[in-house]
Parts: structure tokens; C-alpha cells; sequence
């Protein structure tokens, strides 16, 4: 099967009332054939599916969840509205429903409670009952019908059939009321009950709604960063405002003062600061001139630019972010499995206790039994909550990776961020992570230098690593020669021959393994180079040394900073490199690192994760993603530093957008807090439906006479679902 035919997509899915909906929606994409995985995220309101195209289609997909009830949008670059759009236009139909069936309520309540003897009061309450159910609460029927006729049940089944039961019986007493008083008993009518229900869901329901749009504001931070349209240069030098949609690549844009870049591209002319903050979380404006690269949705200052477009639409480095944290959100945690295993029982269990509720209190209930049996049904259906144990872990989920992207920091799926709070090690590479990745040659030694020079450019300009290129940056020579028989020595350094002369550059470990000897001069001079934290690279023929340089690579800015908040966090923090242990130790030194491990070739940096893990250690690994790919491979959490348009959000769970390496705390940070708001959330939806249940099924009753009211049943549900994901709300401004 060809990799080309098989397609992520992240699917908008409306309609959904609870867990149970959503466990439907995934199944029944799961039974499609042609799909390889499928996710339903319940508050992102999204589904996010793995299919073979050459199988399936999101129209086929759309079709067989339409068959099951629900509705499933066709994906496309504006699903974070659709969503959006669908949670407050849920909103806005809630508040109407909630309002109306207070306003029916309320007068139904005060007269059941203050006059209950004016005359033909049943009738009344009967009269102002009905609108609410089957008006304002009409939905909820429809639901369960809906449900019903795929075999399946949801909240809005509980809902349906606790207040109808208890409408229903009410309905009887009133038109019946002898049925009862020949029996010598008081026909009760539970009209306030069944209304009230309606009402306070109602109200559970509107702020539910309010807050789940709110869970997904990051996203749309984010799609709102592209401007709509753009200006262009024409070929004839005129400037001409186009849609975004009618960029090209080569195109000349202009980014005027307090305008947003439309797509990623490179300065052509101009000068200005640029606000890179909503991509990589860094406050500080940064210099932009000739050459500069430009990302699409950042914010220009006061200066013109004028750019041309490198990448455009899906390409662009905004929307491969939007499209990560949106596959993301729509990941599940390793803890939801267990979730969907209880939600996918949890009505039909509810349902069966209600039932034995009824029949034990119809046994044991004596006088009164039925009334008792019938509110103890009513009351179990109602304060039951699917919907609190569904909300608890992808709301959590879906914040926290939204609070991440707005600080910089991409996380891949929710495995990543839950394994992101075990992790008590963390085990960094030295160049481009500690270090600025930018080397430069600082001192250098020569034996015939004329000859030295042309070879270790010629050699070296054969080779991509960072100190070659710094050596051909500093050597500058126009004539370049014949170079034959190039070779990589990982972890070592390159042999080739120039001129029919084979030469040799690398480290000192090189040198050693082919037994050339090195004066002790140089020795001396190249081991003071390397205690000021420099990396030394010889030139050799296969007779003597030639040439040694030293190449400086300064420390990032923060990375002295990021370790000590590292340390803060508990955690024991590793430095690997390929450079002697006399560079290393200087600068792990100098940034505070305690634990080293130098001249570590690429083969040995996952060899050595994996011996951390075997002494018990969660290890992280931080890494350029590509050189490092083994080691990132192998360890628990695995952490890209992202250089601009080169990230490897491929390679690694998490990456950090801007190479800042305090960004890996925040990140760590972040995946605590939201696991710990993921284990209050399931905490508090699991207790109080464990605790909640029995007593609405007047365990207590025996006890001290407490009957729940179904009222007040009701009120505690609509509050779980809103508490719920209140509490994940708070994440977003948690420090």
C-alpha cells in the first residue's frame, strides 16, 4: 500500500449530547473499511481519522455516521470555526431553552409549593409542565428517540425517560385521582419535578456549551492569525490587493506597519521588528532585514517589508502548527481508554439501577411505596452524568496542548503530554541545543599552511556538518581541489584524498586510531583551546599533523537559565556530545549541567537512553530531531528543538518552535498541570456518580430518612459537567 494513500484528516462531528454519543461516532467510523484508526474527541466536537483513500471517503465516512445519528463535516481549513460556530450557536439555543422553561417553572414551583389547595391546581401545574418538555426540552425526546432506534442510549435517554415517567404518572393523578384515594392514598403529581429537570440541564447544558467553546480558543487564535488578503507587487512595479488563496511561490508581497506576514518568505528589502510571540512564545520582537525569513501570521512593526513568498497555504509553518495541535486535541490519552470502557456501559447500567431501585422500594417501600419506588427511579436516570466522566480527560487535553502552542511548544498527541509528567531525566545534545549551532573558527595552528588551507577547504566542502561549514566560512579560497574517495567517519571526522594524497580531519579519537603522532606543542595548545570550551578539529596526512582549529560555538543566551528551571522541576539533566570530554566538561560547566558524556558517537546517544531507563529513569530526550532521530526514538518523551521553517514535528512527541531551551521546563510544567486537572476532572466525575447513584436510590432513606429531590438531582448533574470543565479551564491561567 502506497503511504500516499493513506490520509490523516481531522473531521468536525456535530450533534453529539455525552460520552456515549461520541463512543458511537467512533465505532462506528472504526467498522468502516479502509479506516485504519479512529479518535472521537467529545469537547473538541471533532473526530480524527486514519483511512486509505483509495478504500474510503470523507463523503462515505460522513454517510455512516449520518446512518448512526450524527453528523460528520468534511474537513477543511476553517474546522476550527465550524466548531467554534457550532458550540455557540448551541449556546445561544440552550439560553433560549433555559430561559423559557424558567419562565414556566418558576410559577409552577411557587404555586406546587405555597397554594397547593386553590382549586384545579393539578390542571395548572399540568398546563404549564407540558411546554417545557415538549416544547423547550423537545430535544431531548428527540434525542432518545433518535438513539432508540440505533439501540443505543445517552443522556438525553435518561433525561427523556425519567421526566416522562414521572409527567406521565403525574398525567394519571390528575385525570385518575380516585385510583389512589379508594386505595386511601394521596394521588401526588410530580409536574414540578419533570419541568425543573428540563430547566436545570437546560442551564447545565448552555454554560457547558459557553465552555467548551472556550476550550478550543487557542485553535482559533491561531487560524485567526493569516490575514484574508495580502498586497502584491505586479511585474509592472503597481501594487494590487489579492486573497490569500492567489499567492505563489515568487510572488513580492509587501508587509506594511501593523500588518500581518500573509506567508512564510524571505525579505527582499526593507527593514522592520517583526512579533514572532504567537508562534514561538518569545516576547521580544525580532530584526528583520534583507534575507531574513518571515513566517505567516506574524506581526510587522512600524517598518515596510518587502517579501517573497517561499511557502504558501498547507506549507506554511502556521498551518503545519495548526494542523499538529489540531491532530493533537483530537488524540487520545492512555487513561481515556479506560474512560471509554466505563462510558460505553454507563447508561445501560444506570438505567438497570434505576430499575432495581423502583422494584426494591416497590417491595420494602410500604405505605407510600410506589410514589417512593417511581421518585427513586426519576431520580437515579437524572442525577447520573455521562457527560462529566466524557468531558473529564479531552477537555483537559485540549487546553493544555492549546496553552502550549500559544507559548511556543507543538504537542504531537496526548501520549506525549501525559508521559511528559513521569519524566525525571532529561538528557540533552550539545550543538544546536545547548549551544547556538552557529560555529566559528577562534584560533587555529598551522604546518605549510598554503597546502593545509586548500585541502581543508576542498575536503570540507564536501562535508554538511556544522564545524566544516564553519571552517569553509573562515577559510574563503577561490581555487578549490580535486577532491576523490570522500568518506564520513561518524562520530570521528572525514578521509579523503586530494591530489592523490590521502588526508584525514576529525577529532583526536581519529588521529589516535590511525597512530599518527601528535607533537607535544600542539598538543599542549589544542588541550588549553578545549578547557575554554572550544572543539578542536585536525588536519593530518597519513605521515603528520597538518593543521588544528579551534571552533567556538557559543552557549545560548538561556540555556544556563533552562537548566536551573530544569533542576527546579526535580529533575537530573544529562549533556551528550561527540566533542572530548575536556569541551564537554567545560561546557556543561558553565551551564550548570552535573552529569556528562562526551565523545558519544550518534549509534551510542540511544544506547545510552536506554541505560537510563534500565536504572528506572523516565527519560526525555532533546534533540535537532534528524541527527538524533535514534535516541529520540528510544526514549519515553522525545523533544525537538525547532529551527523555523527546518522543525521536526515528525520526529519527535513535542518541539519546541523557537530552540529555546527554557521552553522544555514550561513544557514539563504544562503536561503536570493538565494530568493533574485530567485526575481531579476523572476524580470528581467517578466519585460523584459513585456516591451520587446509591444516594439517589435512598440508601439513606433507611438511615435517616433522606429521599433526594429529583430537582436537586438534576441541579447536581447540569453542576458535574460545568465543574468539570471549569476546572480544565483553569489551566489556561495557571502560571
Amino acid at each position: 500500500m502506497d503511504n500516499k494513500d493513506i490520509v490523516t484528516a481531522t473531521f468536525p462531528v456535530l450533534n453529539m449530547a455525552c460520552a456515549a454519543c461520541s463512543a458511537a461516532v467512533e465505532q462506528t467510523l472504526q467498522k468502516q473499511k479502509g479506516v485504519a484508526e479512529a479518535t472521537v474527541n467529545l469537547a473538541a466536537a471533532q473526530a480524527r481519522v486514519v483511512y486509505d483513500a483509495r478504500v474510503t471517503s470523507p463523503r462515505k465516512l460522513a454517510k455512516a455516521v449520518k446512518s448512526a445519528g450524527f453528523v460528520l463535516v468534511e474537513p477543511s481549513d476553517n474546522n476550527a470555526d465550524v466548531v467554534a460556530g457550532y458550540h455557540r450557536d448551541k449556546a445561544r439555543r440552550w439560553r433560549v431553552r433555559m430561559v423559557g422553561s424558567l419562565l414556566f417553572f418558576l410559577p409552577l414551583m411557587v404555586l406546587s409549593m405555597y397554594m397547593p389547595n386553590i382549586p384545579y391546581l393539578h390542571y395548572i401545574l399540568w398546563a404549564l409542565a407540558t411546554p417545557v418538555l415538549f416544547g423547550f426540552g423537545i430535544d431531548f425526546f428527540k434525542g432518545a428517540w433518535q438513539q432508540a432506534c440505533h439501540g443505543r442510549a445517552n443522556m438525553d435517554t435518561l433525561v427523556a425517560v425519567s421526566t416522562s415517567v414521572a409527567y406521565i404518572f403525574s398525567v394519571f393523578n390528575t385525570l385518575f385521582p380516585e385510583y389512589w384515594l379508594q386505595r386511601g392514598l394521596e394521588p401526588h403529581v410530580y409536574f414540578e419535578a419533570s419541568a425543573g429537570i428540563i430547566a436545570f440541564v437546560s442551564i447545565g447544558k448552555m454554560l457547558e456549551e459557553r465552555a467548551k467553546d472556550n476550550t478550543t480558543a487557542a485553535i482559533s487564535k491561531l487560524m485567526g492569525l493569516q490575514p484574508n488578503e495580502v498586497v502584491r507587487v505586479a511585474p509592472s512595479g503597481d501594487m494590487e490587493t489579492i486573497a490569500i488563496a492567489s499567492v505563489v511561490v515568487g510572488d513580492c508581497l509587501v508587509a506594511r506597519p501593523g500588518e500581518r506576514i500573509a506567508v512564510d518568505g524571505v525579505v527582499d528589502r526593507g527593514m522592520s521588528y517583526v512579533d514572532e510571540s504567537m508562534l514561538t512564545g518569545e516576547p521580544m520582537p525580532i530584526s528583520k532585514q534583507s534575507g531574513d525569513t518571515l513566517y505567516a501570521g506574524t506581526l510587522n512593526g512600524k517598518g515596510v517589508l518587502y517579501y517573497v513568498a517561499r511557502k504558501t497555504g498547507d506549507a506554511t509553518l502556521l498551518s503545519q502548527i495548526i494542523r499538529v495541535v489540531q491532530d493533537a486535541q483530537g488524540s487520545k490519552a492512555p487513561v481515556q481508554r479506560l474512560v471509554d470502557k466505563v462510558a460505553s456501559v454507563f447508561v445501560p447500567v444506570v438505567m438497570s439501577i434505576a430499575i432495581i431501585a423502583f422494584v426494591v422500594w416497590l417491595l420494602v417501600g410500604g405505605e407510600g411505596a410506589f410514589s417512593h419506588a417511581l421518585m427513586a427511579f426519576v431520580t437515579v436516570l437524572v442525577i447520573a452524568c455521562p457527560c462529566a466522566l466524557g468531558l473529564a480527560t479531552p477537555t483537559a487535553i485540549t487546553v493544555g496542548i492549546g496553552k502550549a502552542a500559544q507559548q511556543g511548544i507543538l504537542i504531537k498527541n496526548a501520549d506525549a503530554l501525559e508521559s511528559a509528567c513521569r519524566v525525571t531525566a532529561i538528557v540533552l545534545d550539545k550543538t544546536g541545543t545547548i549551544t547556538e549551532g552557529r560555529p566559528a573558527v577562534v584560533h587555529s595552528r598551522w604546518d605549510d599552511e598554503t597546502v593545509a588551507k586548500r585541502v581543508l577547504y576542498a575536503v570540507e566542502k564536501h562535508s554538511e556538518h556544522p564545524l566544516a561549514q564553519a571552517i569553509v566560512a573562515h577559510l574563503h579560497i577561490d581555487e578549490v581541489c580535486a577532491v576523490t574517495d570522500f568518506e564520513s567517519l561518524p562520530g570521528r571526522g572525514v578521509k579523503a584524498s586530494v591530489d592523490t594524497v590521502r588526508y584525514f580531519i576529525g577529532n583526536r579519537r581519529l588521529l589516535e586510531e590511525l597512530g599518527i603522532a601528535i607533537p607535544d606543542d600542539w598538543q599542549e595548545e589544542a588541550c588549553r583551546w578545549e578547557k575554554e570550551a572550544n572543539s578542536v578539529v585536525w588536519l593530518a596526512s597519513t605521515e603528520r599533523v597538518m593543521a588544528v582549529l579551534a571552533i567556538s560555538d557559543p552557549l545560548k543566551a538561556t540555556s544556563q537559565q533552562a537548566v536551573a528551571h530544569l533542576h527546579a522541576e526535580g529533575l537530573k539533566v544529562y549533556m551528550l556530545t561527540g566533542d572530548n570530554a575536556s569541551t564537554a566538561h567545560a561546557v556543561a560547566h558553565n551551564v550548570g549541567i552535573e552529569y556528562v558524556e562526551a565523545g558519544v558517537l550518534p549509534e551510542q546517544k540511544a544506547g545510552f537512553v536506554k541505560s537510563l531507563q534500565e536504572q528506572g529513569e523516565v527519560v526525555a530526550m532533546i534533540g535537532d530531531g534528524i541527527n538524533d532521530s535514534a535516541a529520540l526514538a528510544q526514549a519515553d518523551v522525545s523533544i525537538a528543538m525547532g529551527q523555523g521553517s527546518d522543525i521536526a514535528m515528525d520526529v519527535a512527541g513535542m518541539t519546541i518552535i523557537s530552540s529555546d531551551l527554557t521552553h522544555i521546563a514550561q513544557a514539563i510544567h504544562i503536561s503536570r498541570q493538565t494530568v493533574t486537572t485530567i485526575r481531579q476532572n476523572l476524580f470528581w466525575a467517578f466519585i460523584y456518580n459513585i456516591v451520587g447513584i446509591p444516594i439517589a436510590a435512598g440508601v439513606l432513606y433507611p438511615v435517616c430518612g433522606f429521599l433526594l429531590n429529583p430537582m436537586i438531582a438534576s441541579a447536581a448533574m447540569a453542576l458535574s459537567s460545568v465543574s468539570v470543565v471549569s476546572n480544565s479551564l483553569r489551566l489556561k491561567w495557571k502560571k
